[in-house]
């Protein structure tokens, strides 16, 4: 479910709500626990003043005074209640919502923050802790409301002439808050992005740390990475001023309104119509009729997590990839299993449209490589082809069925990938390599880093297969050998390689490729590549230029074309069809 289900609602509100239902027996012991404390707060004036007309009339008021420190024990034992459940619930609302907003955008297909990984993980992590705040403040202003309220009743019931003393009032404090919620809105919000976009570049510079300390540009990426600080400073700088201006303005109204409550009940005092222990309970009830601090405070927090929830929202509204129950037909040892079709096929990224009713048919069992200059479509074509996406129009179909029919295991079990710069996920290098939906057994892992030309660096590791992937010293292309080896040991009738060659030596690379065409035979093979030798070693070449398919025939057929060999920077002929041209 995305953020979009809210029919009609503000998506910020709807997300607010969907945490707080999904918390609701906490949210609504949070808001008892608050009710409850606020009815205490409310009795304790009362019990006091009461208490001090007994003394100062000589009379035993032990009962009352007992009745005083009963009051401020339940008060504790509340309050500490309260914090604990307060805590607690927004932790696991915290939690709760970081894993349906991990789950969400890995059911998504392509990244779903096109503003970067780092704003990304901003948003998943400090503000889904500050969206997961909103319902514990929203369940605490209630009582606070219901404080003030109960407040000037009691005043009423005091004495009438407090309570309209304070009313006169009143309006100013509520018109403070009003304006306080509506001025830093737009600052919490604006902020918070400025926190998004440098968690963006920051990940970004730390990814090329290496490519920047060897171009020497440290000052100019930090310069990059810290420009949206000013406005950061800017943003941070008016939420502060916003506050202390209502503080302010909150410090100079609330004691005048309190004295003005004292004034009248002096008077009424001198009057005998007030009591010395009605003149003290008045003067509580005035202080919490102006809590005016508490107020300010709670409404702060629900502004910030309204501007959180707006940005978390926004990664819940990217739609995940739908997917049917059906299933392929059964693959055979005869050709024809693992045919991939493009069927009109046009995609837009960015607003461009990046492949243009493209047609193109990849022979079951045929190793496909596809060509083109940058930009043309290649990477797309190959998230298209194993469903890491969808296409804006058009059938992607696979064996005859179109991927969107088939349900998520039958498809993930049908198509395996490796990538240009693959992540090793698991505990092991042997976790790494057979990480996928199903079990591998150690020999096959082991016989996937032979072909994939593996094997012979991994066990010269400390802990050979045992090596854990963060720890092993790996160039990019023992990476890329590893990436390969993950795609070799899962079985499946599609194979995508997507650039996934690009930074193997020569003789490694043809290796690899003797691999591919021999070890995988049985299986579709479409791979994306800039190597001449690549795509010469290939059944098939598919010669992209600009989104559209401009040919599919073998390497050597190809290659007398000048526009054609342009694309591998102009690299010698090869030696046949099937030869070893080199990149």
């Amino acid at each position: 479910m995305t953020a979009g289900g809210g029919r009609g609602a503000v998506r910020e509100d709807w997300l607010l709500g969907e945490v707080a239902r999904r918390a609701y027996g906490r949210v609504g012991g949070l808001a008892l626990l608050a009710l409850g404390q606020t009815a205490l707060v409310l009795l304790l004036p009362y019990a006091l003043g009461h208490a001090l007309d007994l003394l100062l009339r000589g009379r035993a008021a032990g009962a009352w005074v007992g009745a005083c420190a009963a009051v401020v024990a339940a008060q504790f034992v509340v309050g500490a209640t309260a914090d604990v459940l307060s805590a607690t619930t927004t932790a696991k609302s915290a939690a709760d919502l970081r894993r349906r907003a991990v789950q969400h955008v890995l059911a998504a297909g392509e990244p779903a923050a096109a503003t970067g990984t780092g704003d990304l993980v901003s948003r998943m992590v400090g503000n889904a802790a500050d969206t997961a705040s909103g319902p514990a403040a929203a369940a605490a202003l209630p009582a606070t409301v219901a404080a003030t309220v109960g407040a000037i009743v009691a005043l009423g019931l005091t004495d009438l002439w407090l309570a309209v003393a304070f009313v006169a009032g009143a309006p100013l404090l509520a018109l403070l808050v009003r304006r306080f919620a509506r001025v830093s809105s737009d600052s919490v919000a604006r902020y918070q992005d400025a926190q998004g976009r440098i968690a963006a570049r920051l990940v970004e510079a730390l990814g090329g740390a290496r490519t920047i300390a060897a171009a020497r540009t440290e000052a100019r990426e930090r310069a990059r990475v810290l420009t949206p600080l000013p406005e950061l400073a800017a943003q941070g700088r008016r939420m502060w001023h916003i506050q202390g201006r209502a503080t302010a303005q909150a410090a100079v109204l609330v004691p005048l309104l309190q004295i003005l409550v004292l004034a009248v009940g002096g008077l009424r005092l001198t009057q005998g119509a007030l009591s010395v222990g009605g003149l003290l309970a008045a003067t509580r009830y005035a202080s919490l009729a102006t809590g005016i601090g508490v107020v300010v405070g709670q409404v702060g927090a629900l502004v910030r997590a309204r501007a959180a929830a707006r940005r978390v929202a926004a990664v819940l509204d990217v739609p995940e990839l739908p997917y049917g129950t059906g299933r392929l037909p059964l693959a055979g040892p005869g050709a024809g299993a693992g045919t991939l079709e493009f069927q009109q096929v046009t995609a837009v990224r960015g607003g461009e449209t990046v492949l243009h009713g493209l047609n193109l048919t990849v022979p079951g069992g045929a190793c496909v490589a596809v060509v083109g200059r940058s930009g043309a479509g290649k990477s797309v074509l190959a998230a298209l082809a194993g469903r890491l996406a969808d296409p804006d129009d058009g059938i992607v179909a696979l064996d005859g069925r179109p991927l969107s029919e088939l349900s998520r295991d039958e498809l993930r079990d049908a198509v395996a990938y490796a990538f240009e710069r693959p992540v090793l996920l698991g505990d092991t290098l042997t976790d790494a390599l057979a990480f996928g939906r199903g079990p591998v057994l150690p020999g096959k892992v082991v016989a996937a880093a032979r072909a994939a030309r593996a094997d012979e660096f991994v066990r010269l590791l400390p802990d050979g297969y045992d090596t854990a992937p963060a720890g092993a010293p790996l160039s990019g292309g023992e990476y890329q050998r590893l990436g390969l080896a993950r795609a070799f040991a899962h079985p499946g009738r599609l194979l995508i390689l997507d650039d996934a060659t690009s930074s193997l030596d020569t003789v490694t690379e043809l290796h690899v490729a003797r691999a591919l065409l021999e070890g995988q035979r049985g299986r579709t093979r479409l791979l994306t590549t800039h190597r001449a030798g690549t795509a010469a070693r290939a059944d098939l070449v598919a010669w992209l230029d600009s989104g559209r398919l401009r040919a599919l025939a073998p390497h050597g057929d190809l290659w007398p074309d000048p526009d054609y060999r342009a694309l591998f920077a102009a690299a010698p002929e090869p030696a046949g069809p099937a030869g070893g041209a080199r990149s």
